[in-house]
C-alpha cells in the first residue's frame, strides 16, 4: 500500500464524524473515498465507535492492547493475517471478532469496504511483520 497511513497517536484522536440522532447514509460516504485508503470514524456510541474503512492492498501489522475489534465486510474480500493462526477470509456480510492483544494485519483484495466497531480512541500498536511474513 502507497498512500499514507494515520499514526497510531492520530488513529486513536480521531473522532466521531456525525453526532448522535444524524442519519447516515454509509453507502455516499464510502463513494466519497477517491483514494487507496480511508479508515473513519463515523459515529460513536456507549464508548464505542463504528469505523467504516475503504481501502486497497493491506495494512500494517498492529495490535490493539485494550480492545477487541470487530470486522464486518459490506463491500469486497478482506483478508486477515495473525502472528499466531490462520489467515481468515471474511466476504460480503461476514463478520469476525479480532480479541484485544491479537497481532494482525488485513489485506484488501480489490477495493473493501468494512465496518469496524471497537473502543473509542483504541490504543494500536504497530508491530515487526511476524518471522517468515
Amino acid at each position: 500500500m502507497t498512500q499514507d497511513l494515520p499514526s497510531a497517536d492520530e488513529y486513536a484522536a480521531e473522532t466521531a464524524r456525525y453526532p448522535s440522532l444524524a442519519v447516515v447514509d454509509l453507502q455516499a460516504l464510502q463513494r466519497e473515498v477517491t483514494g487507496g485508503y480511508r479508515n473513519q470514524v463515523v459515529l460513536d456510541v456507549n464508548g464505542e465507535c463504528m469505523r467504516q474503512s475503504v481501502f486497497e492492498g493491506e495494512y500494517r501489522w498492529h495490535r490493539h492492547p485494550a480492545t477487541d475489534e470487530l470486522f464486518l465486510v459490506v463491500a469486497g474480500e478482506l483478508h486477515i493475517e495473525f502472528e499466531s493462526a490462520p489467515e481468515v477470509v471474511l466476504r460480503e456480510w461476514q463478520c469476525l471478532v479480532v480479541p484485544a492483544g491479537t497481532v494482525h494485519r488485513t489485506r484488501a483484495v480489490g477495493r473493501t469496504v468494512n465496518l469496524t466497531f471497537e473502543r473509542q480512541g483504541a490504543g494500536t500498536e504497530f508491530v515487526d511483520a511476524p518471522h517468515g511474513r
